[in-house]
């Protein structure tokens, strides 16, 4: 793997001494998760009652680590940035890459077209559940009814995403009609990642590894994992059903350089080096704000408002996992960052920081 280009912060338009400080404050921000990410899910507020069990992959987690990119090349690191890590929702971002794979190879040809139309499983039949489009999927609208490796769609509604309030989690909740409703759904999640197996009919891992990862230069120890029940059988081939998410387990697990990587991906458009592996078409669908949930796009975190990190600018976005896992893409100021186990509350001081150390 190709290091990615270092340059020096002053050479690159920093205050040296301020942006090492924003790294070194990221770093006494420690989100507080314990080492033990086994015993974290076992015990924390995903516990979803019968529905908690852990069925994928865990492991064990480095220290508070990131990177700051200016311009493409790297100009301050701390932690542990080539540790892979569980990355728990910012798999969901990588899940977006992969569906733009499938729109720009015309695998997706309508966005808008109802997804049982070309995914014949039977988890899109009947009135409701057939009413959903791709669109729905990925902007997190789709209101899809049923169970999926056993977790009930039922156990994420009424979910509350940044954990204030989850006292109503996994509660009923009358569904919506597809598209009227917004709701940050791990269930819903893994039937996109379920749906996409079914177009591309190749394990998911291997069309990013292929369309994706290997070009942009990531880890050969990233993987993606999925559950121990998610197994399925494709033209007389068994191929797993990757998690869009650690929720129980699972999700990518992958190092603060390759998610580095990943950020410097959309924050060019898609375009690596003389490649274009995404069409710029699909990372402006990733990064328009859905009509609904004004600060989500297609599975990123959009800063509309100002509301996600009131200190960056309003067009700059994000990838977000819980335990404090961040991707913060700012092209106003050819910025990306990544911090991995940083306190979700200390997200906007390190960020403020790092703008203000470049003046």
């Amino acid at each position: 793997m190709a290091a990615l280009p270092r340059n020096d912060p002053a050479a690159a338009g920093f205050d040296a001494a301020k942006l090492a400080e924003a790294c070194a404050w990221a770093g006494r921000h420690d989100s507080g998760v314990p080492e033990s990410l086994d015993a974290y899910l076992a015990a924390s507020a995903f516990k979803d009652g019968a529905w908690g069990e852990t069925l994928g992959p865990t492991k064990d987690r480095g220290p508070c680590s990131g990177l700051v990119l200016k311009d493409g090349a790297v100009v301050a690191s701390w932690g542990e940035p080539r540790r892979i890590d569980m990355t728990f929702s910012v798999t969901k971002s990588m899940l977006a890459a992969v569906a733009g794979v499938a729109f720009d190879r015309g695998l997706i040809g309508d966005l808008d077209a109802p997804v049982g139309a070309s995914v014949t499983t039977g988890h899109f039949d009947g009135p409701h559940n057939g009413a959903i489009t791709w669109r729905h999927l990925l902007q997190q609208t789709s209101e899809w009814e049923g169970t999926l490796w056993d977790k009930p769609d039922l156990v994420d509604r009424n979910r509350d995403v940044f954990g204030k309030d989850n006292a109503r989690k996994a509660t009923h909740r009358d569904l919506q009609a597809p598209g009227s409703f917004w709701e940050y759904n791990d269930v819903r999640v893994n039937v996109l990642s379920f749906a996409l197996l079914q177009l591309f009919r190749r394990p998911l891992p291997e069309v990013a590894r292929e369309a994706i990862l290997d070009p942009i230069g990531a880890s050969s120890e990233l993987s993606w994992n999925g559950y121990r029940n998610s197994m399925v059988t494709i033209d007389g081939k068994e191929m797993l059903s990757v998690s869009g998410g650690g929720h129980w387990g699972g999700g990518m697990f992958v190092s603060a350089d390759d998610l580095a990587r990943f950020g410097l991906l959309f924050a060019n458009r898609g375009r690596w080096g003389d490649r274009q592996l995404l069409s710029e078409r699909w990372v402006d669908l990733c990064t328009t704000p859905s009509a609904i949930e004004p600060r989500y796009g297609f599975l990123w975190w959009l800063n509309t408002g100002g509301d996600m990190v009131p200190s960056a600018p309003e067009s700059s976005f994000l990838a977000l996992g819980n335990g404090g896992h961040l991707v913060w893409v700012d092209r106003e100021h050819g910025l990306v960052a990544v911090a991995r186990w940083l306190a979700d509350a200390a997200h906007d001081g390190f960020i403020k920081r790092v703008l203000q150390a470049l003046g």
